[in-house]
């Protein structure tokens, strides 16, 4: 399965390698940066919540200007600079000691992840082919838990509250991962390039930028649906998830650590089953049992902050298990996703379709962090728990909703060849 769901080109190999490499930098202070900001650095619950949705306020702000940057110039102008503000971002998070230097770095983290997303996806939409990108796609997020899982162990192992240096460390060596995919793209200088160049002496064709994307009714969906399942899913991970399993299940940032050890093991284990499983079905189906999956990890993470500390290691297990069952629905997300982004998309206005689909968890994550910091904080975490499971549920019905706007190729449904009778030959 795993030599099937390899791009037959090299350099796509190789920029997953990149993806790798710097997934490892990622996991080591993924499930901590909350954490960092409110028992490391003092910050208060809604001061850091407010700092990381300033974060994706900032990301949101400039996803479509990275978007047209990369359809007028090729992602390979836009993502290496992205690289390195990211990794001098990254690293000056070990140097955080106020809500202003907070807010700093948060700004210069947000300005260097803005592009990197999209331009990532164009490039490797621009190396597969229709056939392999969904493959290619569920491979990637795969090498990516793998990355966020190892990182993680050796941060679970490693970081303690009382030595803030401990943070300090990881945060240094995350910002020296985001050089790695860097070196790896400049080794390929044939990638990257803009893919609807106008032939030499020609004037550059018109291409409607984002009014057109978004005239677009089917992606117009997938982004609604979107929206409201990163609200409610992914950018509930770094606050909501680690707030509430810290503040109303009260286990330790460890548990923390090793529910995302849980999550990525889950993930690296049956991504290629679960791509394999998608082959031939409905996305749009299999979108919507992404929503349903979500609301029940959820809920298991309910159930371990009404056990608590009346049995600590049986909620300690209810966090591990809700972590687990959230990455059975990302492996079901991460390969449907940017293939049907791409299946709606045109070279043309391939950059802007990845920057608008990047923009989802720039809003997400200024939703998401504001309002869980504050609920659970303030002592509201069933509310908090009622809100996202809802959420998730309502992104399945307008993931049902998108099947009929789709057609079968884009749907990934296998589309029906019509039985010719054969034709009558005179002898």
């Amino acid at each position: 399965m795993l030599r099937r769901s390899l791009p037959s080109r090299p350099e796509a190999r190789r920029i997953l390698l990149g993806t790798l490499l710097s997934a490892i930098g990622r996991g080591l202070t993924l499930p901590f940066l909350f954490i960092y900001l409110t028992d490391v650095r003092g910050l208060s619950d809604a001061r850091a919540g407010l700092v990381i949705g300033w974060y994706g306020a900032v990301t949101l702000a400039l996803s479509p200007l990275g978007g047209t940057l990369i359809d007028r110039f090729g992602a390979r102008r836009v993502v290496l600079p992205c690289f390195v503000i990211e990794a001098a971002g990254t690293a000056a998070l070990a140097l955080v000691d106020s809500t202003a230097s907070a807010f700093g770095v948060a700004t210069l983290i947000a300005v260097g992840g803005s592009a990197i997303w999209s331009g990532q996806a164009t490039v490797l939409a621009s190396l597969t082919g229709d056939g392999e990108r969904q493959r290619v796609f569920g491979l990637q997020f795969a090498l990516l838990n793998l990355g966020i899982g190892l990182g993680g162990l050796i941060s679970g192992a490693i970081v303690d509250i009382a030595r803030p240096i401990t943070f300090q460390a990881v945060y240094l060596l995350d910002g020296l991962s985001y050089l790695a995919p860097a070196a790896i793209l400049l080794s390929l200088p044939g990638v990257g390039r803009r893919l609807a160049a106008a032939p030499a002496g020609a004037a550059p064709r018109p291409t409607g930028g984002y009014l057109t994307v978004l005239r677009n009714r089917p992606f117009r969906r997938l982004v609604i649906f979107g929206l409201i399942l990163t609200t409610c899913g992914y950018a509930q991970i770094e606050v909501g998830f680690t707030a509430y399993a810290v503040r109303i299940v009260q286990v330790t940032p460890r548990v923390v650590a090793w529910a995302l050890a849980a999550n990525t093991a889950l993930i690296v284990l049956s991504q290629l089953v679960v791509i394999r499983r998608l082959e031939g079905r409905s996305r749009s189906v299999a979108l919507a049992g992404v929503g349903g999956v979500f609301a029940a990890a959820w809920l298991v993470l309910g159930v371990a902050g009404v056990i608590g500390t009346r049995n600590a290691a049986l909620a300690a297990l209810c966090v591990m298990a809700c972590s687990a069952v959230f990455g059975f629905g990302e492996t079901m997300l991460s390969p449907v996703m940017p293939a049907l982004t791409n299946a709606l998309a045109t070279d043309e206005l391939r950059g802007r379709y990845n920057a608008m689909s990047s923009m989802i968890f720039g809003i997400s994550g200024v939703i998401g962090p504001v309002t869980a910091g504050p609920l659970i904080g303030g002592g509201h975490g069933t509310l908090w728990a009622c809100l996202v499971v809802g959420g998730c549920l309502l992104a399945s019905v307008l993931a049902l909703s998108l099947r009929p706007l789709l057609t079968p190729a884009q749907d990934g449904r296998p589309v029906a060849t019509p039985v010719v009778a054969p034709e009558r030959v005179a002898a």
